[in-house]
């Protein structure tokens, strides 16, 4: 093995069997599932250090949010991190690009490791009192009428059919999210990152004179390493064969058709292929539980006022924080119709 990983925990694997095991795991993102370790990223680095499985507690996901928050002007500027916690309380946080690798990485480590706890402390509790809340509410309310019962189970039937095909949902949600990331970035970021892979060019060009006329090798070490984060800082902000307006339009509008080609086949479905996600329709579910809407139709514009009202001095739990951030790209893409 070329580049070692550094171990972060106390406790070590054996140098043949880490590298068996780092030569094996899954990638997501730049970390990594192993059988005996995670691979985790330094800031630069993909899968840099490793902690053995058996020492982590706790993995769970930490989103820093911009300025911009839940505003209904764009996208949710967050910044998501996955944090493991490791030899009773020490913690790794690791920044990823994209909030559903770090989805993707708990998602396999909750069907593999189930000692391996995927909320912090301070989530833990927050989600007790949550449940309780929730729990108190439900049993607030009002034995449900004939009609709330016909209009929730029509509801459950199209999730049921949703559910058989997961992977157009989730393709119409990561669609739209892309696209209104996309449209909510300045252009000038793209002129910022064309000046940084520039320097990293004219970086490696120092380096290799300097290596001609045979300078110190600190000066190489220098300027190559000024290159490579140069280079790679700006080649993931520059547009790339996917990542390009034309590309991310095309991806958007292909999710939309494949769904309504496939809803088409069911017969009055509750909403438009562009809201067609399961969370959509259960949050209706729930309006209709709570007698704010008696009907789909009105469920759903509720649907659409809870989503407007959310703002970044609005404070929510992490599981509507999930729901929110799936959905609420694809209605701000379609202006709420």
């Amino acid at each position: 093995m070329i580049f070692r990983p550094h171990p972060l925990s106390n406790a070590k694997l054996d140098p043949a069997e880490l590298e068996q095991d780092r030569k094996n795991c899954r990638k997501v993102g730049p970390c990594g599932i192993g059988e005996k370790a995670l691979y985790l990223n330094s800031f630069f680095i993909d899968r840099h250090y490793y902690v053995p499985i058996k020492t982590v507690t706790r993995a769970f996901k930490r989103i820093a949010m911009s300025k911009g928050g839940f505003s209904g002007k764009g996208s949710f500027a967050s910044i998501p991190y996955l944090v493991i916690e490791f030899d009773n309380g020490r913690q790794k946080q690791c920044n990823f690009k994209h909030e559903q690798q770090v989805d993707e990485f708990l998602t396999l480590l909750s069907k593999e490791q189930l000692q391996i706890k995927l909320v912090s402390q301070t989530a833990e509790a927050k989600l007790a009192r949550q449940e309780a809340e929730e729990e108190k509410e439900r049993l607030s309310r009002t034995e449900p009428t004939a009609q709330t019962k016909k209009e929730t189970g029509s509801l459950q039937r199209a999730i049921d059919y949703l559910e058989l095909k997961p992977e157009f949902s989730e393709n119409l949600s990561k669609a739209a999210q892309r696209r209104r990331a996309y449209q909510c970035s300045s252009p000038s970021y793209r002129w910022v990152a064309m000046a940084i892979t520039i320097l990293g060019f004219l970086a490696v060009a120092a380096g290799i004179y300097s290596f001609t006329i045979h300078n110190g090798f600190a000066v190489y070490f220098v300027l190559f390493g000024i290159a490579a984060i140069f280079t790679f800082a700006g080649f993931s902000m520059l547009p790339t064969a996917k990542n390009n307006r034309k590309s991310i339009l095309n991806y958007d509008e292909t999710s939309q058709q494949q769904m309504e080609q496939y809803i088409r086949e069911y017969p009055d479905f509750p909403v438009p292929a562009r809201y067609a996600h399961p969370i959509v329709l259960k949050r209706m579910q729930r309006v209709i539980e709570q007698g704010r809407a008696s009907t789909a139709e009105q469920a759903l514009e509720v649907v659409k006022k809870d989503l407007k009202a959310l703002n970044s001095s609005v404070q929510v739990s992490q599981k509507e924080y999930d729901e929110v951030v799936a959905i609420k790209p694809m209605f701000l893409n379609a202006m709420y119709q």
